[in-house]
């Protein structure tokens, strides 16, 4: 897992507890909406519509604000018609970048993305630009508690590509159309999950001393502080010295 990853954990604790919780709990709601209008308000059936839900339990979001969210997005009730946006580009000393979005209005959008790209000293590319430098991957992080032995053979036997040692845990990861068959066996299991959701991962990410790791992080705040933005991906890792000092400024 990258050091992004990592650092938007530290990052994710703390806005549950801070200022930005109702910010947090806009992009959560709006990752409920679309996962309920793209697969169907059962989340038995809807692997990203569980996660969601899960991350909104996780941020202590009311159980009515997610009832809500889910029925806008299967139409019961009326809400607004989101619709998902990708953007590639590059950051401090050429740093490979994907940005996820939720929007409304994607021209909108795309010219705030372009716009924060060069506020952070980098520049936002054309599609394709830097997605070949990643793979899309379904990942399920599981908590400490069963052995490494246990949930590499439930992993590969659900059909998993592969599983990692991750905090003290195990990530797995998943082609994107197995994510779902995948979850389902790990959560027959009753091990105790993190999160599961379908992400970016850099086939060969950079090492960030300290001071670029601040630069690339400073840019990720900046688009994570946008409502549009649900997620970003960097093409790097952060060793856990690096990020150490990072949680400490």
């Amino acid at each position: 897992m990258s050091g992004h990853n990592r650092w938007s954990k530290i990052k994710h604790k703390k806005a549950a507890m801070g200022a930005t919780k109702g910010k947090l709990f806009t992009k959560v709601i709006k990752e409920i909406t679309v996962a309920a209008r793209m697969g169907g308000g059962d989340p038995d059936g809807n692997a990203r519509l569980r996660s969601a839900i899960a991350a909104a339990k996780e941020s202590n979001m009311p159980g009515d604000s997610i009832t809500r969210a889910v029925k806008k997005g299967t139409g019961e009730l009326e809400g607004v018609n989101y619709e998902e946006a990708t953007y590639e580009g590059y950051g401090p000393h050429g740093v490979a970048v994907i940005v996820s979005c939720l929007t409304d209005n994607k021209n909108r959008t795309a010219g705030e993305v372009r716009s924060l790209f060069t506020k952070a000293g980098g520049n936002m590319g054309e599609t394709g630009s830097v997605g070949w430098m990643f793979e899309r991957r379904g990942v399920i992080d599981v908590k400490p508690g069963p052995t490494e032995d246990e949930v590499m053979e439930c992993a590969l036997e659900a059909g998993a590509l592969d599983m990692l040692p991750h905090e003290g845990g195990f990530e797995i990861r998943t082609e994107p159309n197995d994510l779902h068959k995948v979850m389902i066996a790990v959560e027959a299991k009753k091990w105790p999950l993190e999160q599961s959701m379908l992400t970016w991962i850099p086939k060969d990410p950079v090492q960030l001393e300290l001071d670029l790791a601040q630069k690339i992080l400073k840019m990720i705040d900046l688009f994570e502080d946008n409502d549009d933005v649900q997620n970003v991906y960097g093409g790097f890792e952060i060793s856990d010295e690096v990020a150490a000092k990072l949680a400490e400024s």
